[in-house]
């Protein structure tokens, strides 16, 4: 542990203070680095509250954050290890101690010398979901948030989705999360490098060992090496851990300015949308900005796409006022330093349209315009407008949860085997586990932009199973891009044929004049999500194979809902 004693130096004009201690109510002390400009007269605070170590911005992995470059202009700026985490004291408990920490930590910062009194938080992801669970316990001197890339329920990104566990994210997070925490376990001698050692080799080979055990709920790599799950295993016996980070429970105490980014192929995209909805209606001073990125990747590429230098977050100035950083520290500047006006863009909202690759402003989201369409998956594979005359025959596919279909792209974040963001689904398209619908090439740019769904009348021959849906985007020279997908976990009486919705969350894409639209249909995305093992229950390591049935035509149609956008130019 590192000493409580504070070191400061000087850089570029911004004094720097190293572990500063922070005494919470319950007599626990975190430790901080502080970040000062030089100069006399009273400053807004920035303050970021992080599990993954203050002192390795990298570590953070949040573009645009420097604190000294944002001390330089006129911030102080404070870097706070969270409870239990790296320097500062405690009990590591994910989310438990968020609230209250963030609130003693807000009237601390507000207290430091120079400070105006006004404190705005910043961060994403975890360091995201630090920020609610301050504001919802209505600090003081709390002044506005800006959350990037952060859930709004944990059941739908963070832990689970549609009913399945996000394990790609679960053994990846913990495992990293786990080596900042081996110190503390009280190893002697070499243990704490063996540790290390272990840790790391369970990690090389994640994709095609710990991804595999069963049950999934026991976490058996987690076990082995003596690593807390950070929540999604522990939560499927204990729904307190989805208690202690929902924000959605936080939307009615939270009454501040707020400033949301997401990225159409995070994790965490509908949440930050869904988080962006909740603060507009309730009439609260809210924006939004969302990029065509991935939890990780700001810039080109992202996956395989390549959309241009103006689809990158920071560098080039191509945002309003510069970078995305400069406009959340403009926006900042109007809410923590009341003489200030900034000249910010009058819509709250900023999209990137992918297909036309293009940043679009809009004053609302989802766009009032959008004009909600069928398009109907047909038993001979296409995908039509059309609304379905008569009976079709139904679809049949073989799931075989031992060789479960592969994650390709999309928006997880799981071991560096398996990467984010829109990519060829070649692989999964040459599967005959996978059922394809496809429309004719476009004669003319169709522009879907909102949150996407697909209906399923559907039917297994197991009593549990799961159905997952994507849409992609196929180019003339065949390449099938993914935009957008999801899960459902159909826990019982899947034999029966029923009506099913899959939210696909949203996009904003324009799919091309000669290009096409591409529905898959089939039960597995594996490591991304757990496979339904199709024997009633996950708690064991029975497997068995799956006869699937998706019906068509009048009586029982299957389709995706897109939201249509009609008229744009290009």
């Amino acid at each position: 542990m590192k000493s409580a004693v504070s070191a400061k130096t000087r850089a570029g004009g911004v004094q720097v203070e190293l572990d500063v201690p922070v005494r919470m109510r319950d007599g626990v002390t975190l430790r901080a680095n502080v970040f000062r400009p030089e100069g006399p007269e009273p400053r807004p605070v920035l303050l970021a509250r992080t599990p993954y170590g203050k002192d390795d911005l990298t570590a953070i992995g949040w573009p645009g954050f420097d604190p000294v470059q944002d001390a330089a202009r006129g911030f102080i700026v404070v870097v706070q290890d969270t409870r239990g985490r790296f320097a500062s004291d405690g009990e590591w408990e994910p989310f438990r101690f968020e609230g209250q920490d963030g609130f003693d930590s807000v009237e601390w910062s507000a207290r430091l010398p120079g400070s105006n009194g006004l404190v705005g938080m910043y961060g994403d992801s975890y360091n995201g979901n630090t920020q609610w669970l301050a504001a919802a316990e209505r600090p003081p001197s709390l002044a506005a948030i800006s959350p990037a890339l952060t859930w709004a329920e944990p059941m739908d990104g963070l832990f689970a989705r549609g009913g399945a566990v996000e394990l790609g994210l679960a053994l990846m997070w913990a495992l990293a999360t786990g080596l900042g925490d081996l110190e503390r376990l009280g190893l002697q001698g070499n243990a704490v490098q063996d540790r290390v050692d272990a840790v790391i080799d369970e990690w090389d080979r994640l994709g095609k060992a710990g991804y595999q055990e069963l049950p999934v709920e026991q976490g058996e790599v987690l076990r082995r090496l003596g690593v807390l799950d950070v929540g999604a295993l522990r939560v499927l016996g204990d729904s307190r851990i989805a208690e202690w980070c929902r924000v959605t429970d936080a939307w009615d105490d939270v009454s501040l300015p707020t400033l949301h980014t997401a990225g159409w192929y995070d994790p965490f995209l509908q949440g930050t949308l869904d988080n962006y909805e909740a603060m507009a209606a309730r009439g609260h001073d809210a924006r939004l900005i969302v990029g065509p990125w991935a939890h990780n990747t700001f810039a080109d590429p992202i996956g395989e796409g390549v959309f241009g230098m103006r689809a990158g977050m920071d560098g080039a100035p191509v945002h309003p006022l510069g970078s995305w950083n400069d406009l959340q520290l403009a926006w900042f500047r109007q809410h923590l330093e009341p003489e200030t006006t900034a000249q910010l863009p009058d819509a709250p909202v900023r999209i990137f349209v992918m297909g036309r690759n293009e940043w679009r402003e809009e004053p609302t989201w989802p766009p009032e315009r959008a004009v909600t369409q069928r398009w109907f998956l047909c038993a001979d594979g296409s995908l039509s407008s059309l609304s379905p005359a008569g009976e079709e025959p139904a679809s049949e596919f073989v799931y075989d949860p031992a060789d479960p279909v592969p994650t390709v792209g999309g928006n997880g974040v799981l071991w560096p085997g398996y990467r984010s963001g829109p990519f060829d689904q070649a692989e999964v398209e040459a599967r005959e586990d996978v059922l394809l619908f496809t429309s004719d090439p476009l004669r003319e740019d169709f522009e879907v932009t909102g949150r996407v769904r697909i209906v399923l009348h559907a039917e297994s021959s197991a009593p549990s199973t799961d159905w997952v849906a994507r849409i992609c985007d196929v180019h003339p020279d065949g390449r099938s891009i993914n935009i957008c997908d999801g899960i459902l976990r159909v826990a019982d009486g899947a034999q029966v044929p029923k009506r099913h919705e899959i939210d696909l969350w949203s996009t904003s894409n324009v799919f091309l004049r000669g290009h096409r639209l591409r529905v898959h249909v089939t039960s597995s995305s594996f490591s991304r999500w757990d496979r339904n093992l199709n024997t009633g229950t996950q708690g064991d390591t029975r497997m068995a194979v799956a006869h699937q049935r998706v019906h068509h035509g009048v009586d029982r149609p299957s389709y995706i809902e897109l939201p249509v956008i009609w008229g744009e130019s290009g």
